[in-house]
C-alpha cells in the first residue's frame, strides 16, 4: 500500500479531485474519439467516480483529433504532481494521443467506483492499481490481459514486482514503482527528550523494539488522558482512528519483523496463524494496552484525519517523534519540512542480534477491459512503466524503480535514496494471491480489533484464516 500507495488506506468515499490534460473532454474506453468530442462522456465518467464533475487542469496541449486515453490514479500530492508532469510529457511527445488524468481517492483495495464505471460504460482506459492485488482484479475481470503486448518484458523488472502482475501465467499490468520501509525519526524531538541518538545509528544495525519504545515514551507528552505529542505509533489506527495503520505500521510490517509467513503459495494456503504473524499482532496488542488504545485513537483522529494533506502530517509538524515509513518521505521532507532534522534507521527488531527486515510494495498500470483505445493506452503504460517514465518518477518522487537496469543508475539516487535502494535485495513482499485485496482487508480488520484490545491475536487471526482460505479455495492461487 502505495502507498502500496503502499501506503495508509484512504477513506472509502471516492472523490474526483482533478483531471489533467488540455483536451476539451474525455472519452469512454469504448469511444476512441477526437479530444474535442467527449465532454458529455467525460462528465458521465466523473459522475460515476464521484458524483461530482471533475475540474480541468491545464496540461500539455492536445491535438484536435487526438485519441483520448482516460487514466485514473488514487495518488495525491506530492506524488500526483509528478505523475501529472509525466502525463504532460507523454502528451507532448505523442500528438495523436491525449491522456486525461483523474485522481480518484479511495481505499487501495476498493474498486467499487471502477466497477460501477465499467458497468456503466464510462470506465477509464488505464487504471493505477496497487500491484499486490492485480491477481485478484484479474480473477474478477476488472483488468485486461496484456500478455500479447508486454509479456516479453519479464526480465526487465525485479522478480517480485513482475510476479505481482501475473495471474494464471498471463500478464495483467506493468510495474510502476517500488519502495522499502524504515524507521524515520525527528532528531530534535529525540534529543530534547533526552533520548540516545546513537541507538538509532543505522551503521550499528537495527535497534530493538524495546529501545525504540523507551526513546519514544520520553518524547510523548500528555495533558490529562490526552496525548499532545506521540513518540511513535508502531501500528495503527489509521486515518480518523479507523482500523488500519498509521503510516506503514501494518500487519505485514510486524508479521515480517517477527519472522512470520503470510502464505504458502505452493500449497495455495494463507497462513495468518503462523507463529511469527501472531507474534507481530501480539506486539501491537501489548503496545496499545500499555499506551491506552482510546487515547491513541483520539490522538490519531485529531492529528491524522481522513484525506489530510501531506504537509499536515504530524511527523512534519513536530507532533510525532518517529514513524515507520518509506523512501517517498525524502521528497516530502524537502517540500514540507526542509528546515527539520530527520534521520532513519532499520525497522526495530524484537531482540538484539535479530536480522533487520523491510518489505517492498508498489503500484502498476493496468488496462481496463473493453478499451477501444487499447493500442494508445498500452503505449502510455509502456512509457509510464518503462525507462523514460521510471527515471522521471524515481528522481522526482524518491520512490524506487522496479526496472533492473535503473538500479545502478547513480544519477537517480541521492545518498539518502541510495540507502533505501540498498534495502531492496533483502526486502520481503506480500504474496500475490487471487484474494490479495480481501486478505489485506481481513488482516486490517483483525489489526483494528487487536489494537483495541477487544480480541486476542490468535483468535482474531484464526477468523482471518477461516474467511480468507474459504475464498481462496473457490478461486485458487
Amino acid at each position: 500500500m502505495s502507498r502500496s500507495q503502499g501506503r495508509s488506506l484512504w477513506v472509502l468515499a471516492v472523490t474526483v479531485v482533478f483531471a489533467v490534460g488540455a483536451c476539451a473532454g474525455g472519452a469512454s474506453p469504448g469511444a476512441s474519439t477526437a479530444a474535442s468530442a467527449g465532454a458529455s462522456t467525460a462528465a458521465s465518467a466523473s459522475a460515476a467516480a464521484s458524483g461530482a464533475n471533475a475540474s480541468a487542469v491545464t496540461g500539455a496541449p492536445c491535438a484536435q483529433n487526438a485519441t483520448v486515453v482516460n487514466f485514473w490514479t488514487s495518488h495525491t500530492p506530492p506524488d500526483s504532481d509528478v505523475i501529472k508532469g509525466m502525463v504532460d510529457t507523454f502528451n507532448q511527445a505523442n500528438a495523436d494521443i491525449c491522456v486525461k488524468m483523474t485522481i480518484v481517492k479511495g481505499s487501495e483495495t476498493d474498486t467499487s467506483k471502477l466497477q460501477t464505471a465499467i458497468r456503466g460504460g464510462v470506465a477509464p482506459d488505464v487504471y493505477e492499481v496497487d500491484r499486490f492485488i492485480v491477481a485478484q482484479r484479474a480473477q474478477e475481470g476488472v483488468v485486461e490481459d496484456i500478455t500479447a503486448e508486454v509479456g516479453n518484458l519479464k526480465d526487465q523488472y525485479l522478480d517480485f514486482a513482475w510476479a505481482e502482475t501475473q495471474f494464471e501465467g498471463k500478464t495483467y499490468a506493468l510495474p510502476f514503482d517500488t519502495d522499502a520501509r524504515a524507521l524515520w525519526y525527528n532528531k530534535d524531538l529525540v534529543t530534547a527528550a533526552g533520548g540516545d541518538l546513537t541507538k538509532l545509528d543505522m551503521t550499528k544495525g537495527p535497534p530493538t523494539i524495546a529501545d525504540v519504545t523507551a526513546i519514544a515514551d520520553k518524547i510523548s507528552k500528555k495533558t490529562g488522558d490526552n496525548y499532545d505529542v506521540m513518540g511513535w505509533i508502531p501500528g495503527g489506527p489509521g486515518a480518523g482512528g479507523q482500523p488500519g495503520a498509521f503510516d506503514q505500521g501494518w500487519h505485514y510490517t510486524w508479521g515480517f519483523d517477527y519472522g512470520g509467513k503470510f502464505a504458502d503459495l505452493a500449497a495455495c494456503k494463507v497462513t495468518p496463524t503462523d507463529p511469527g504473524v501472531v507474534a507481530g499482532y501480539q506486539f501491537m496488542y501489548d503496545w496499545q494496552k500499555a499506551h491506552n488504545p482510546t487515547a491513541v485513537s483520539r490522538w490519531v483522529s485529531t492529528n491524522n484525519p481522513p484525506n489530510a494533506p501531506a504537509a499536515s502530517n504530524p511527523f512534519w509538524t513536530g507532533k510525532l517523534g518517529m514513524t515507520i515509513s518509506g523512501d517517498w518521505r525524502i521528497a516530502e521532507q524537502a517540500k514540507y519540512a526542509p528546515n527539520g532534522h530527520y534521520g532513519f534507521t532499520f525497522i526495530p527488531v524484537p531482540k538484539a542480534g535479530d536480522k533487520a527486515t523491510t518489505w517492498a510494495g508498489g503500484w502498476s498500470m493496468a488496462l481496463i477491459p473493453g478499451s477501444k483505445a487499447r493500442a494508445q493506452a498500452i503505449k502510455f503504460i509502456e512509457f509510464m512503466d518503462g525507462p523514460d517514465g521510471s527515471k522521471i518518477y524515481t528522481k522526482q518522487s524518491t520512490h524506487l524503480s522496479p526496472l533492473k537496469a535503473l538500479q545502478t543508475d547513480d544519477s537517480l539516487y541521492d545518498p539518502q535514496h541510495k540507502v533505501f535502494l540498498g534495502l531492496l535485495p533483502t526486502a520481503l513482499s506480500r504474496p500475490p494471491l487471487a484474494v490479495g485485496a480481501y486478505y489485506w482487508d481481513q488482516l486490517t480488520s483483525a489489526q483494528g480489533s487487536v489494537e483495541l484490545n477487544t480480541k486476542q491475536p490468535q483468535a482474531a487471526l484464526q477468523e482471518v484464516q477461516d474467511k480468507v482460505q474459504a475464498k481462496l479455495d473457490q478461486v485458487k492461487c
